[in-house]
C-alpha cells in the first residue's frame, strides 16, 4: 500500500457523544488531518466500506452496538485500518477485550488530548515501509527467517503501535530483552529513555527507593534527592524483567502506580505524575505464581494485558545457522580477526543440539570456539559438544524440532537402506531433490550414510 501524503490523511472518528466527537475532530484537524465522524455502528461500518481510512477511533458502547463490532468487522473484511477504542474510565476488562479483537491502542474516559496525539502518532507510522528491516542502534535484534521468529516480528511490530503493557515469556537467554527494546525502538517512545530492571537482582530493603526514588533525609545515607527507575524512564519504557522475583509488598505498590500513574518517593507526601510504559518479562509461568500466592492475580492482570512469548532456540529450525554466523562474525569483528568457516559437521552438531541456554548459550559457545580455533575453521571440537550433549538435541522433552528430527532421520536412513545406500535412488522416493536430501542429511549428521 503506498504512503499518502500527510495532508491526506483521513480519520474516521465514532461516537454518539457529539461534544466529545467534535472535540476529538477539532484535535485531529489541528493535526493536520481529514476527519469523518458517525453517531453509530451502522454509519460508521458504511463509512468503512465506502472510504479508506488511516485511522478508527470509536466508543466502546454506542445505541446500536458496540466498538468491538467495528473492529471485527475490520478484521473480516481485511480492512487495513488500525482501531483504537475509547473506553470508560476503569473499564479494563474492556480495553483488554479491544486489544484482543484486533485494536492496536485504547484511551480512557476523559480523554487526554496529550495522550490522543500521542496515540494518533503511533498509528501514523502503520505505513511505513514493511521490507524495511526493524533495527535499533543500528541493529536488528531479532535475526531469523523461520515462521516462529516471523510470528514475532509481526507482533512485535504491532505492539509498537501500542501503549498498552506487554508480558514476554521465554527461557532464559531467548531474547526477552531484546523483543522489549525492539518494541520500544518502533514505538512514539523511541526517542524517551529505555530503562531496564532486573528485578530480582535488587535487595528487597531497597527496592522501593529503586523504583521510585527518595528524599533527602528518608532514610540513613540518604544525602539528596534522588529518582527512581520510574522517573528515569519518563516518557520512555520500564522493562521488568524477571517481574515474578519482586517482593509481595512491592507488588502492591506497583499496582497502585500502574493505576494511578503517579509515584511517590520514599519520604515524601507528595506524588508526581508519571508517564511510563512497561514491559514485563519473566522466565518463570507468572499464571503458577499466582497459582502458588507469589504473586498477586490483579498485578498479574495489569501487567499481562498483551503477551509475547519468545520462541527456544531449538524451535527455530535453520535459523540456528543463520544466528550462529551473525554472531560469530560479529565476535570476529570485536577482535579485529577474519571470520572462520564453520565445518560442515560443526553446523550439524549445532543443529542437534538442545541449547538449554538458547541464544545466551549460542553466544557463550561461538566466543570460546573462536578462541580455541585454528583461525579458519570452527570443528565440533572447538564447539566443544561431545556426544552426550549433541544427543540432547534429540532427546529433549517437548521440543518440536527434536521431535521432527528424529522422524526425518528415520526415514532418510530407512530409504538409504532400502536403496543399499543409493542417494539418487533414495532422494526420488522421498519426493526431493538430490541437493536437498544431501543438505538434510548435513543437517542431521548423516553425511557418512550411502554413496557420495
Amino acid at each position: 500500500m503506498a504512503r499518502k501524503p500527510r495532508n491526506h490523511r483521513r480519520v474516521l472518528v465514532v461516537d454518539d457523544e457529539v461534544d466529545l466527537a467534535d472535540l476529538l475532530e477539532l484535535t485531529l484537524v489541528k493535526l493536520g488531518l481529514d476527519v469523518d465522524k458517525a453517531n453509530n455502528v451502522a454509519s460508521a461500518r458504511a463509512l468503512l466500506d465506502s472510504r479508506n481510512y488511516d485511522l478508527l477511533l470509536t466508543d466502546m458502547r454506542m445505541p446500536d452496538g458496540e466498538g468491538l463490532d467495528l473492529i471485527r468487522h475490520i478484521q473480516s473484511a481485511r480492512l487495513d485500518v488500525p482501531a483504537a477504542v475509547i473506553t470508560a474510565y476503569g473499564s479494563t476488562d474492556n480495553a483488554v477485550a479491544a486489544l484482543k479483537a484486533g485494536a492496536f491502542d485504547y484511551l480512557a474516559k476523559p480523554v487526554s488530548l496529550d495522550q490522543l496525539r500521542t496515540l494518533v502518532k503511533s498509528a501514523l507510522r502503520l505505513d511505513d515501509d514493511p521490507a524495511e528491516p526493524v533495527r535499533v542502534d543500528g541493529e536488528r535484534p531479532l535475526l531469523g527467517e523461520s515462521a516462529a521468529i516471523r510470528q514475532v516480528l509481526e507482533l512485535v511490530a504491532r505492539l509498537a503501535r501500542s501503549q498498552a503493557p506487554v508480558y514476554v515469556t521465554g527461557e532464559s537467554g531467548s531474547g526477552k530483552e531484546r523483543a522489549a527494546r525492539l518494541i520500544h525502538g518502533e514505538s512514539a517512545r523511541a526517542d524517551k529513555p529505555f530503562i531496564a530492571v532486573n528485578c530480582g537482582a535488587i535487595p528487597e530493603n531497597l527496592v522501593e527507593s529503586e523504583f521510585f526514588g527518595y528524599r533527602k533525609g528518608a532514610f540513613t545515607g540518604a544525602d539528596s534527592d534522588r529518582d527512581g527507575f520510574f522517573q528515569a524512564a519518563s516518557g520512555g519504557t520500564l522493562f521488568l524483567d524477571e517481574v515474578a522475583d519482586l517482593p509481595l509488598a512491592m507488588q502492591v505498590k506497583l499496582l497502585r502506580v500502574i493505576q494511578e500513574r503517579k509515584v511517590r518517593k520514599v519520604g515524601s507526601t507528595v506524588e508526581e505524575p508519571v508517564d511510563v510504559r512497561l514491559i514485563s518479562a519473566t522466565h518463570q509461568n507468572l499464571a503458577d505464581c499466582v497459582e502458588a500466592g507469589r504473586f498477586r492475580l490483579d498485578l498479574y492482570y495489569r501487567l499481562n494485558v498483551i503477551e509475547l512469548k519468545m520462541p527456544p532456540l531449538r524451535e527455530m529450525g535453520d535459523d540456528i545457522v543463520l544466528l550462529a554466523r551473525h554472531i560469530l562474525a560479529r565476535l570476529a569483528s570485536n577482535n579485529g580477526v577474519e571470520v572462520p568457516e564453520f565445518a560442515a559437521e560443526a553446523l550439524a552438531a549445532l543443529l542437534r543440539y538442545h541449547f538449554p541456554g538458547n541464544v545466551r548459550e549460542l553466544e557463550n559457545m561461538l566466543e570460546r570456539a573462536l578462541a580455541l580455533s585454528d583461525g579458519t575453521t570452527i570443528t565440533p571440537c572447538d564447539l566443544q559438544l561431545d556426544r552426550d550433549d549433541v544427543a540432547l538435541g534429540d532427546a529433549a522433552e517437548g521440543g518440536l524440532q527434536g521431535y521432527l528430527d528424529r522422524l526425518e532421520k528415520q526415514a532418510i536412513l530407512e530409504t538409504i537402506e532400502k536403496t543399499n545406500g543409493n542417494r539418487t535412488q533414495a532422494a526420488r522416493l522421498l519426493g526431493v531433490t538430490f541437493r536437498s536430501l544431501r543438505y538434510r542429511m548435513d543437517r542431521l549428521g548423516l553425511a557418512g550414510k550411502g554413496e557420495a
